[in-house]
């Protein structure tokens, strides 16, 4: 019994894992239900919460080291989820259209961003970095506004998961790019050596796939807790060679959710694995609104303020003019404008990648997150309000 209370009293340090996991899960509870209540996202909820106990909210956790290594492991299996969603014959099927409309869209918001950023004073690199934080909308919440039905067998629903998709590409390839430069005094080896080593983790996934990966699942694709294994394996272990030649978790997980998206259990492990992206998930959010140093505030609002109106102002504007020109109909053009009028994700993943490599300052990692968090509050309560969604204001507009 000695060794049990020792464990209990330990459990009620503040630097235990139970600890915090209780203050993260039961302050995700409540935030959440007000979160709904209110018709926002939950990714505000989540990271409202760690701006409320981090060490610069009522400072619950002082220490946010452990959770953000945690944390890391939520984006990897998401990359890994966007990976297995990503069946390359259906892309080249959407390609077309979604092509010109992501290509161009994506230059013209770097751009933009990059000469607004240059008005603040911000160095070419920094500018950099904003406008293409700017050129992404959020995954998440694209489809998690999109009811079901609209998702799978409307041509609505194709043309924004085909935007997303490729956008997601391009986000993949900027965060090789944005690990290759952080060294600048390396040279161009830097550079060229993680786009050298892209092709190889590809290649090598693809043979290990199609020469053993694929047999072990028909041979045991009745075992659901074996292909559970073999999936979080099969992620984690490419995650952990392309960290080690010279890439990232995050892109090897990526391509190792490629390589499984022709499986024809690929929605299976899909399925399985969310509620495991999720708990992850959730546990990044609050580590960045933790890490969130609310001092800098007074000194971004306004350069933050103007980068939100053109998220949620200007970017659908593009949108729906690229949209016509593609001969999609006002209403449609519209409609997808506007649910892909927001930052996303990916830009909080480059802000706090392009931050910890040095690349960029602290400020301007806080700038692209404040931001962020502003267009996903506007962008989701206007979706809401206006186009069907699950958590729609109306009954009307309430579709699963």
């Amino acid at each position: 019994m000695q060794w049990l209370h020792h464990v209990n009293l330990d459990s009620m340090e503040h630097g235990s894992i139970v600890y915090i996991l209780f203050l993260i899960f039961s302050g995700a509870a409540i935030l959440a239900t007000i979160a709904m209540t209110v018709r926002q996202s939950l990714i505000i909820a989540y990271i409202g919460l760690g701006l409320l106990i981090g060490p610069w909210g009522i400072n619950l956790i002082a220490d946010i080291g452990l959770i953000q290594d945690i944390a890391g492991v939520g984006i990897v299996f998401l990359l890994f989820l966007l990976g297995l969603n990503l069946n390359p014959q259906e892309l080249i099927r959407l390609a077309g259209q979604a092509t010109i409309v992501t290509g161009v869209s994506s230059l013209a918001l770097l751009l933009l961003g990059y000469g607004y950023s240059l008005l603040f004073g911000y160095t070419t690199t920094e500018a950099l970095i904003i406008g293409a934080a700017l050129m992404f909308s959020s995954t998440i919440i694209g489809l998690k506004l999109i009811p079901t039905t609209v998702l799978h067998h409307q041509h609505t629903g194709e043309v924004i998961i085909s935007v997303l998709l490729l956008q997601d590409i391009i986000a993949i390839f900027l965060l090789v790019l944005i690990e290759g430069s952080a060294d600048p005094e390396a040279g161009w080896w830097t550079m060229i050596r993680p786009m050298l080593a892209f092709p190889l983790l590809v290649g090598g996934a693809y043979l290990l796939e199609k020469n053993l990966l694929s047999r072990l699942i028909a041979r045991f694709d009745r075992i659901q807790e074996y292909i559970f294994l073999l999936a979080v394996g099969w992620c984690l272990g490419l995650a952990e060679t392309a960290e080690f030649i010279g890439l990232s978790y995050e892109i090897g997980a990526f391509v190792a959710g490629v390589s499984l998206a022709r499986s024809p259990i690929a929605l299976f492990i899909a399925e399985s694995l969310k509620p495991l992206r999720d708990f992850f998930l959730i546990i990044f959010f609050v580590a960045l609104g933790a890490g969130f140093n609310l001092g800098v505030l007074p000194d971004i609002w306004m350069a933050a303020l103007g980068l939100s109106l053109i998220a949620i102002v200007l970017k659908p504007l593009l949108y729906q003019t690229l949209m016509r020109l593609s001969r999609e109909t006002p209403e449609r053009s519209t409609e997808v404008a506007m649910r892909l009028g927001q930052m996303s994700e990916f830009s909080l993943l480059i802000a706090v990648m392009a931050s910890q490599l040095a690349i960029i300052r602290a400020e301007v990692s806080y700038l692209i997150q404040i931001a962020t968090l502003v267009s996903f509050v506007f962008s989701s309560y206007y979706v809401v309000a206006r186009y069907p969604t699950p958590i729609a204001l109306s009954d009307k507009l309430r579709r699963d």
